[in-house]
């Protein structure tokens, strides 16, 4: 597949889908102008090709073969050969095909040995299983392969094969500008080179005349600059000094339009169009002027449309362009020439409509805008407007039939951000419109483009619809996203024929660019060409959506400009990375000089105009032949032929049988020249001509010959010219492929003479012999191939000739057997004469023979036989082998093979002795599968009346006579134990069982026949055999139930046939022995833990016997059990047999680990498993025995788990102390209500732990090793700190228990207050301890020095301290101990503990103790008794412990630097506290203060009127005198201000014990006589109460929860209450910004029934009736 076509190709089958990108610009930079344009040259019919090599033997001919792309075809062809002979045989060997199975003997030789003397492989490669037999000249044996389940398979059989040949013409692509069209590689481009094809992807015509009159300096100065370009009948431009020039298409300046008149006082033309009738354009201008020119009459304009005049853009009475506005786009509406659409460069489009009339004065033109807004309108309310402007527009031209849509006026407009469809007449309707579509590369190039295609009548009917006329359809671009779309009519139901038809837009097919497209446009109605942003010229088939054509055009200089940026810089300017709708850059216009008419493309550059056309599919076979590559000719035309290539685009039509007719001449006419023009040079001359070119010609002429149905020409013509130049080789090389995958399976005799004699003289025999197996054999020389097979070795190709071509199954056979016979003269193969792995291991293939023909096929092919030359060859075989005697054959001749030449009488049934004797298990493989032929016994033939035997020969009469049952009757008489081995009888065993189970209605054995096949199996002769030879007991102990079953038993255990006797037991029901056959089985002792399951569970309903046995099974193998798998065993047992339990932990006493595994699964289980009854204590105790050696980390937190409550402490305490546990035991004796015992031996723990670490510190000194002391001194300190938190934890938990207990129980027995309860002397002798500890070890630590001289015995040192034997010294070096942390960590110790203890001590009292409530004061005088009450405890526990240390210490001394500790952490403690404590306040002060301001902001209304009553109450207009409502309310305000100085200072005068005067008459203590500010809720008050005396009516707070409330300038006064129509009254603003009057408020309120209080008891809160 070549590159082009996997980029083509590539996409989904949707038509939305987008197609394969466009191939990278990288891989064009070899591509040039000469490459892909060869200028100006005129259309040329082809050429007579035959003509034209007869010219060319005259002229020197280019060299062929040279071009990258044919080297690195040839390079390809050579690695694959290479590929093929990798195996080890010959180069020029093809890939073998698949053999079979990996592992299997069963497959025929892949290296059959030739007449040179090669050696077949074997037995690795026989097909063939190795009998046991005792064989001198065999040697060892292969062990089995399980005969009966595998199939026997010929090498040739495989149908896939890899070979050479060529890729199919089908997968050949057009050129592209990626992949020249000799190629139908996959190539690397960043490694190759590409050249371009030789023909012209597009012709070009440079209007050189044109060009000169427009383009030239002269022209430039009379008519400006061209600045676009119109197409029809004539080629039209418009300038940039406001003047149209037409030319025709010979080239002639037919008129000058514009000079003298307004247009060329209006600017350049920006855009130009003619008329359907081509008869008036239409040039628009660049200050947005319009005129249209009648091409009779140019002296003055047809139309003019001028643009707005500035009264007339003020006003805007009538639509226009805006002034000096450039006009982008124009186009006529249908037949018109008086209707008109135009757009200009700030996105608005119009449509003008000019009345009839006489001249242009008479005329008056409407417009109409159908786009975009004025510059100076105002945006929409709530609505922002972004820049736009219109990318690409275009009317609907007609097409060759009429339809109702060119009377519509349809319009396509593309906008940045919308495609819109009006249709203007009758009127302008909005028809369609579309979303720029998600595909659009983000940040990419701004452009856009669209191009109409109108209906048309098709000559031939479309291939997908059917219909005789194409639909209207509008490809349309956005970015690098092109789409088309298809318009369909609706039938209107309205009988009304003037009424326009309903139109359906419907998007067909999309395609995604790499690049941004500028101008699209229709070259024929399924091709379009589409140019982008890099001048990148793009060939696309409509349907398919497949690229075709690529190359550059940036050679041309196409004109473009820069239209759109200065309208969408801001797109641009304000780029957002996350918003994927912006662009990176706006591209310039190129749709003015991108045009196509009638399948021309028409450029305008900056300096000429160019005229192209795609060359057509004669044009690139021609260029191809000129160019000598007539390989390229012959497969490019092949690609037409077949339609595999892009047909749309050079011309071919999509019907194949017009398309077959129009290559096919073509193609054979280019193959025979070529073959001519090929042989002619090489004649000519030899040396210079490569082979290789021949070959790779007659590789492409078989292809093309293969897809057009003529292999006739093959050997009529083309094996001709290669037999005469004597390189019949390269054909019959070429030709091998197509023989071997059956493209070509007849082949004339003379060319098959030819194959032999060609592929032996290579010594390719096995090649040869393949070919011929895959031809048909009508065609060969029967005694040139049989004698040619038999020299060569080639017995598969000579039995697949005596098969097809005479119809001769037993010939093969003999001559098989033959081999065999100088080899058995004595009974047995012998071992000097015959060499069984030469030559005569052919005699091996007599096993897949007989395993194809007896089940029905050809050999070796693997094909099915027909059904009577089948039911023949069975027939005959059978009788061979069956017949019991020896033959002669042919018939009526008297040469009969003999199996014992040298005695005087055969054996009876000699062949099939002679076989059995060679191979019996491969032969019995082979009759296996036989067996499931129905030919046997169920045959229709089998049925045959007399009349029809008498016509049948003898060996069709007795094959027909034979069935399974005679079969193996006659094999039990043979292959009895005295004439054949036990390795060879223990196959025929498992042939009968294995058959049995299934023939069982046409097989019919004795019960002692069975009984002896039964034991034969327990017999195997080897374990490689075993598992074969017990699956075959089963399959026939499944049909047949032995009467002597428990005399067989043993047998089957001396076999170790353990599946048998598991379901022997499981039928007799005999569970104990089935469980102990699970323990003896090897291979399945996983099985038991199933079994045992099965058994026990209630379903199987079990007697008590069975269950006893049961038992004693697992008893007595409890100890396996264990070892397979503990945690299952626990599972098992305790689901099943929980009594068993101890027996199976004391069965592995001696592995305790086993035993700790098995308890843990039972009483840990991590599954949903559960025991029906609690655990046994013993069980719980031993585990946690167990738990202490094995997981001792673990035993506190099972101690705490644990739900048994008599557990015996005195046997579990020893193992816990012993392993160190003792957090678990003094959490086991807590439980157990020992606390004081707890605490004591937890004590007694901390002192050994103190010993140990008083013993680490004082004989450190005397160590002679290397410690590290601070290590161990840590890490005793640690446990230290965890064992005095467990002392903690008892001391908290006993705390607890006690004040949870009843009170008045508890007032009962309170403590008096020199005595402490139980739970205080806990705490008592803890702190004691960590007291003691504390001060023994720090007086330790103290004593120690800093720096401990530890001495390291090194050698060669110089110690005068030390001495030793070896007169070795000893050095010092200075191992330092951080006593100040193991300081900190000691006191640790005593701070913990006091902390905990104030913890627990200082808990307030609970709800049932504090005293009844009698007032906010009682509460906490009775809150602060409780807590001073049950800080009591606290103070007893500190006077017993000083207590306690002044006995055990004469004086204080040494228990100060302990107790100065423990309260300067309290007071660093309560520091913390403080400064948290004031950060705290500071920050809720903040918060505060923040929401009191929010609070008194408010809300600013959102309208001006009462949402209730709808009267204005605020703002212009309001009724009332609001300002002298004002004016009071402010008065009251400095009255108040005024009063509150008073008091103030009457505050300040009164002093210290005074109290202030606020507006509420109640005053607070005032520290030293200064004034405390009112609070924010008195002042508020003020203000409330102040408003009332003005207002006289009910005041408005703030609305809370989600309203808010205003105080408005329409305060009610008493002074003006009397002149005011309408009372002034409280507003009320809520959060939703709806604004009330209060009175209306509240009686919606009422009404609605809600009514909400304050903490006042006043209605403040409401809720707005219309958001809730």
């Amino acid at each position: 597949m070549s590159l082009s076509l996997s980029r083509r190709d590539g996409g989904p089958d949707d038509a939305m889908a987008d197609a394969p990108a466009l191939s990278p610009k990288d891989n064009d930079a070899s591509s040039s102008d000469g490459d892909t344009i060869k200028g100006d040259r005129e259309v040329e019919h082809i050429a007579d090709i035959l003509e034209e090599e007869r010219q060319s033997a005259e002229t020197p001919v280019p060299p062929i073969g040279n071009t990258s792309i044919t080297n690195r075809y040839r390079e390809l062809l050579e690695a694959a050969q290479e590929t093929a002979s990798s195996d080890g045989s010959t180069t020029d060997a093809i890939p073998r095909r698949a053999g079979s199975p990996a592992g299997s003997l069963m497959s025929i030789p892949d290296d059959s040995p030739s007449a040179q003397g090669s050696l077949a492989s074997f037995p690795s490669s026989s097909s063939v299983l190795p009998s046991r037999g005792s064989r001198p000249g065999l040697g060892s044996p292969a062990p089995s392969f399980r005969p009966f389940d595998r199939r026997f398979q010929s090498r040739i059989s495989s149908p896939s094969i890899s070979s050479p040949r060529p890729s199919s013409p089908a997968f050949l692509t057009g050129h592209s500008r990626s992949v020249s069209v000799t190629s139908n590689l996959v190539l690397d481009p960043g490694e190759t080179v590409t050249p371009s094809p030789p023909w012209e992807v597009v012709r070009w015509t440079k209007l050189k005349k044109l060009n000169g009159q427009a383009f030239s300096e002269a022209g430039k100065r009379n008519f400006g600059s061209p600045t676009c370009v119109a197409v029809s009948a004539s080629i039209v431009l418009g300038t940039s000094k406001g003047i149209i020039l037409m030319f025709d298409y010979n080239q002639n300046l037919k008129m000058i339009i514009g000079p003298g008149t307004k247009a060329v006082e209006s600017g350049p033309i920006t855009a130009i169009a003619i008329s359907a009738d081509h008869t008036t354009i239409a040039g628009g201008h660049a200050n947005g002027n319009i005129f249209t020119w009648d091409t009779t009459r140019v002296a003055r304009p047809f139309l003019s449309i001028p643009h707005l005049d500035p009264s007339q853009l003020q006003h805007r009475a009538v639509d226009g362009h805006v002034p000096n506005t450039v006009i982008t786009h124009l186009g006529f509406l249908g037949t018109r020439h008086t209707a008109l659409v135009s757009a200009d460069d700030k996105g608005m489009a119009f449509s003008h409509l000019a009345t009839r009339g006489t001249g242009a004065f008479g005329r008056t033109v409407k417009t109409t805008r159908i786009l975009g807004r004025y510059p100076d309108a105002k945006p929409p309310v709530g609505k922002t407007l972004k820049p736009s402007t219109i990318l690409a527009f275009s009317s609907l031209p007609l097409g060759n039939v009429e339809i109702a849509t060119d009377t519509m006026g349809l319009t396509a407009m593309l906008t940045p951000y919308l495609l819109v469809i009006v249709s203007t007449t009758p009127i302008a309707q909005t028809q369609h419109k579309s979303a720029r579509p998600k595909e659009v590369a983000a940040h990419g190039a701004m452009t856009g483009c669209l191009a109409w295609f109108p209906a048309v009548k098709l000559k031939v009917a479309d291939p997908v619809s059917g219909s005789q006329m194409s639909k209207v359809k509008l490809v349309y671009c956005w970015g690098n996203v092109l789409t088309v779309l298809d318009v369909d009519e609706e039938p209107s139901e309205d009988k009304d024929k003037d009424r326009p038809p309903s139109l359906k837009f419907r998007a067909r097919s999309r395609w995604k660019c790499e690049e941004a497209i500028v101008a699209v446009q229709w070259l024929s109605r399924s091709v379009l060409t589409v140019l982008t942003i890099t001048q990148r010229l793009i060939v696309l088939e409509d349907r398919s959506m497949r690229m075709t054509e690529a190359f550059d055009l940036i050679h041309k200089h196409i004109y473009h400009v820069d239209r759109f940026s200065k309208q969408l810089h801001s797109l641009v300017e304000q780029l957002d990375e996350e918003d994927t709708s912006m662009h990176g850059v706006v591209a310039d216009a190129f749709y003015m000089s991108f045009k196509a008419y009638k399948g021309r493309l028409f450029l305008l550059g900056f300096n000429d105009v160019s005229i192209g056309a795609l060359s057509n599919w004669a044009d690139r076979l021609i260029a191809l032949m000129e160019n000598g590559d007539y390989v390229g000719a012959i497969r490019l035309a092949t690609s037409y032929y077949t339609g595999d290539t892009n047909k749309l685009t050079i011309g071919l039509p999509e019907d194949a049988a017009l398309r077959h007719s129009m290559v096919l001449d073509k193609l054979m006419e280019i193959m025979s020249a070529s073959l001519k023009y090929a042989f002619g040079q090489r004649k000519k001359n030899r040396g210079a001509t490569d082979d290789s070119r021949l070959h790779e010609l007659a590789e492409t002429s078989f292809v093309a010959c293969q897809s057009v149905g003529d292999v006739d020409f093959l050997f009529d013509e083309m094996y001709d010219w290669y037999e005469d130049a004597g390189l019949q080789g390269i054909f019959l090389e070429t030709l091998e492929p197509y023989i071997l995958d059956g493209s070509i399976t007849a082949v004339p005799p003379v060319v098959v003479k030819a194959m032999v004699t060609h592929f032996v003289g290579k010594g390719a025999e096995s090649r040869l012999e393949e070919m011929i197996c895959h031809l048909n054999t009508a065609t060969f020389d029967l005694d040139q191939i049989t004698q040619l097979c038999k020299q060569n070795g080639l017995y598969e190709a000579l039995i697949y000739v005596w098969n097809e071509a005479l119809r001769d199954f037993i010939t093969p056979l003999i001559d098989l057997l033959a081999l065999l016979v100088p080899l058995t003269q004595n009974g047995h193969p012998e071992s000097g004469d015959g060499d069984i792995h030469g030559v005569n291991a052919f005699a091996y293939k007599i096993f897949p023979y007989l395993s194809y023909i007896l089940t029905g096929r050809i050999y070796p092919t693997g094909d099915a036989m027909p059904d009577d030359v089948a039911q023949k060859a069975k027939a005959e075989l059978y009788w061979f082998l069956f017949s019991g005697k020896s033959i002669a054959w042919p018939k009526g001749s008297s040469k009969r093979l003999l199996t014992k030449p040298a005695q005087s009488q055969e054996p009876s049934f000699p062949y099939l002795r002679m076989i059995l004797k060679l191979d019996a298990p491969s032969f019995l493989s082979a009759l296996n599968e036989a067996f499931e032929d129905s030919f046997l016994n169920d045959s229709p033939e089998k049925q045959m009346n007399g009349s029809s035997g008498r016509d049948m020969p003898e060996e069709q009469i007795f094959g027909l006579t034979v069935d399974r049952q005679y079969i193996v009757s006659i094999l039990m008489e043979i292959m009895n134990p005295t004439e054949f081995a036990p390795e060879d009888t223990i196959y025929l065993d498992m042939f009968i069982a294995r058959n049995l189970p299934k023939y069982p209605q046409y097989l019919l054995l004795s019960g002692s026949t069975l009984t002896k096949v039964v034991a034969g199996l327990c017999s195997y002769p080897g374990e490689d055999l075993a598992e074969d030879a017990q699956l075959s007991a089963e399959y026939l102990l499944s049909v047949y139930q032995p009467p002597d079953m428990p005399d067989l038993i043993p047998l089957f255990k001396q076999a170790g046939f353990y599946r048998i006797l598991k379901r022997i037991y499981r039928v007799d029901k005999q569970y104990g022995k089935l469980i102990q056959t699970y323990f003896e089985d090897p291979d399945d002792r996983d099985g038991v833990f199933q079994c045992i399951a099965f058994c026990l569970q209630p379903q199987t309903g079990l007697t008590r016997r069975q269950v006893q046995d049961v038992h004693s099974v697992i008893k007595e193998h409890s100890a396996e059990l264990v070892e397979l798998d503990p945690a299952r065993t626990a599972e098992t047992i305790t689901t099943h047999a929980q009594e068993l339990h101890q027996h199976v932990l004391d069965s592995v006493a001696e592995h305790q680990d086993l035993q700790y595994g098995y308890l843990k699964a039972i009483l840990e289980p991590t599954n949903d498993m559960s025991p029906d009854r609690s655990p046994d204590r013993g069980l719980v105790e031993q585990y946690l025995q167990l738990m202490c050696r094995f997981d001792p980390a673990h035993v506190s937190d099972y101690v705490g788990l644990v739900q048994s409550k008599d557990l015996r402490l005195e046997k579990l305490l020893p193992a816990m102390e012993e392993s160190g546990v003792i957090d678990a035991a003094v959490i086991l004796m807590a439980k157990e209500g020992q606390v004081q015992e707890a605490m004591g031996r937890l004590i007694k723990h901390l002192g050994i732990l103190e010993s140990a670490l008083q013993g680490l510190l004082s004989g450190a000194e005397s160590q002679s090793e290397t410690v590290d002391l601070q290590d161990a001194a840590e890490e005793l300190m640690q446990a230290l700190q965890r064992y005095t938190h467990v002392g903690i934890w008892l001391c908290q938990g006993q705390t607890k228990t006690v004040r949870d207990a009843n009170p008045a129980r508890r007032r009962q027995k309170s403590p008096t207050k020199d005595t402490l309860s139980p739970d205080e002397n806990l705490w008592l002798d803890l702190i004691d301890t960590a007291v003691q500890i504390t001060r023994r070890v720090s007086t330790g630590l103290q004593s120690h020095t800093d720096e401990t001289e530890v001495s390291i015995t090194l050698p060669n040192g110089d110690d005068a301290n030390h001495h030793h034997d070896d007169e070795q010294s000893i050095t010092t070096v200075q191992q330092s101990l951080d006593t100040e942390k193991l300081v900190g960590l000691l006191r640790s110790l005593v701070q913990n503990t006091f902390t905990a203890l104030l913890a627990s001590t200082s808990v307030p009292a609970v709800p049932g103790s504090a005293a009844p409530k009698s007032g906010g004061s009682t509460t906490t005088t009775g809150s602060a008794a409780a807590v001073i009450g049950t800080n009591l405890s606290f103070l007893r526990i500190l006077r017993a412990f000083l207590s306690r240390a002044a006995k055990s210490s004469p004086n204080l001394a040494d228990l100060r630097a302990v107790l100065s500790s423990i309260f300067s952490a309290y007071a660093y403690e309560e520091s913390i506290l403080r400064l948290s404590n004031r950060l705290l306040e500071r920050s809720l002060f903040v918060s505060v203060s923040e929401a009191v301001q929010l609070r008194q902001r408010g809300w600013r209304p959102k309208g001006s009127t009462c949402e209730a009553c709808g009267r204005r109450v605020w703002g212009p207009g309001v009724a009332g005198n609001v300002f002298e409502a004002w004016e009071v309310r402010q008065a009251a305000e400095e009255r108040k201000r005024q009063q509150m100085k008073v008091l103030g200072g009457l505050s300040v005068e009164t002093g210290k014990g005074k109290r202030s005067h606020g507006g509420s008459g109640e005053g607070s203590e005032n520290g030293k006589g200064k004034a405390k500010d009112l609070s924010p809720r008195i002042e508020q008050e003020e203000q409330q109460y102040n408003i009332d005396s003005a207002g006289g009516g009910g005041n408005d707070e703030p609305a809370k929860a989600g309203a808010g409330g205003l105080f408005p300038d329409q305060i009610r006064s008493p002074i003006s209450r009397e002149r005011q129509v309408q009372a002034l009254g409280p507003l009320v603003v809520l959060a939703c910004r709806h604004v009330y009057h209060q009175s209306c408020l509240e009686m919606i309120l009422v009404k609605d029934g809600v009514r909400q209080t304050n903490g006042y008891g006043k209605d403040r809160e409401y809720r707005c009736p219309i958001d809730g």
